[in-house]
């Protein structure tokens, strides 16, 4: 079978193997689709934290199951599945209290271990989620935005608050669209403004602000003084994660979403002042994931996917994804041919 695999930073390489076989316990699975994801792009930069070549990577994945054994989630071969690509032990204090999702032990298929951008591959049996009513598009989308459902729930969004999501990347993308289905006032904040008229155009959002236009300022006029309740961040970047404690009110929760290998500074005082709730969203758990199998239909899937090639022609394309200019925002590659 082919599978393609990033070597070293900057190179990727298209090769054939044999195809996996599914020990007890596991599902071996046909590769429909892959999503390329933020972790993917900084694994061939040669930037992504804890990483090592060659590694297959892919870990936003539509498949179907070619041969499973009987299993309580009723799931057959021939089904479709969506895969939760977070593999915890099961045993440590994370996963005794029902937080797989930062296992002290977690690997990730494609970060950790190999991933889905081969035609077939093997995984446990319990990360599997089946989805026949979706199709592959969905299914390829379902972890990004488990992720920001993840975050939505960490923060407990209730009706007609304001909230402020700082970056509008795929993440970004997915806890406005799920915080608005909450029932949240969603206020949209990056640089780009191809960005921001997508999340207000296909996206609905209430409110866009440019950062750099004092959006402090623009968040205090349409939030009457008194800033947002909850401040996402989606973005990663140190500066944007140092700025988020002043989109927010007294008493408000700042979710750290995007990842960023920098230290951070807050001014305590300020911080102290607002009883400001800090607290980070990593991963996503089954629940989050069947959430946002339930509500997908309420999502822009057609348009958030902006590029789609075989996996024949994606190492051609793959550097044309890291450029802001080529207007990506989610990015996937056909295996089924």
């Amino acid at each position: 079978m082919k599978y393609i695999v990033c070597e070293k930073p900057g190179e990727f390489l298209l090769k054939e193997k044999e195809a996996p076989v599914r020990q007890e316990g596991e599902a071996l699975l046909q590769i429909n689709k892959v999503g390329i994801c933020g972790t993917d792009l900084h694994a061939y930069g040669g930037n992504q934290a804890f990483f090592t070549y060659p590694r297959i990577l892919g870990h936003e994945l539509a498949s179907q199951v070619l041969e499973i054994d009987d299993n309580p989630q009723g799931i057959k071969a021939g089904d479709k599945v969506v895969i939760m690509p977070y593999v915890s032990c099961g045993t440590c204090i994370a996963c005794r209290n029902g937080k797989t999702n930062c296992c002290t032990n977690i690997t990730v298929l494609g970060v950790h271990g190999d991933g889905g951008m081969q035609e077939q591959i093997t995984v446990p049996v319990n990360i599997l989620l089946k989805a026949n009513n979706l199709s592959n598009d969905e299914m390829a989308i379902v972890e990004p935005l488990a992720i920001g459902a993840h975050a939505v729930r960490r923060a407990s969004i209730k009706k007609g608050e304001y909230v402020v999501v700082v970056g509008c990347g795929p993440i970004g993308i997915g806890i406005m669209k799920l915080a608005q289905i909450e029932g949240a006032k969603v206020i949209a904040i990056d640089m780009n403004e191809d960005r921001l008229a997508y999340a207000k155009e296909k996206i609905g959002v209430d409110y866009v602000v440019n950062a750099g236009d004092n959006p402090v300022a623009q968040i205090e006029k349409i939030t009457h003084g008194e800033l947002a309740t909850a401040v996402f961040d989606a973005s990663g970047n140190k500066y944007a994660l140092e700025a988020g404690p002043s989109y927010m009110a007294h008493g408000g929760r700042f979710v750290l979403v995007g990842l960023s290998k920098a230290d951070l500074t807050y001014n305590h005082p300020a911080v102290h002042a607002k009883e400001m709730t800090l607290m980070c969203s990593r991963n996503a758990t089954s629940e989050d994931f069947e959430h946002v199998i339930s509500v997908l239909d309420q999502f822009p899937t057609k348009s958030f996917i902006t590029h789609n090639v075989p996996f024949t022609e994606m190492i051609a394309h793959f550097d044309s994804w890291l450029k802001p200019e080529t207007g990506v925002i989610k990015a996937t590659v056909d295996f089924k041919l």
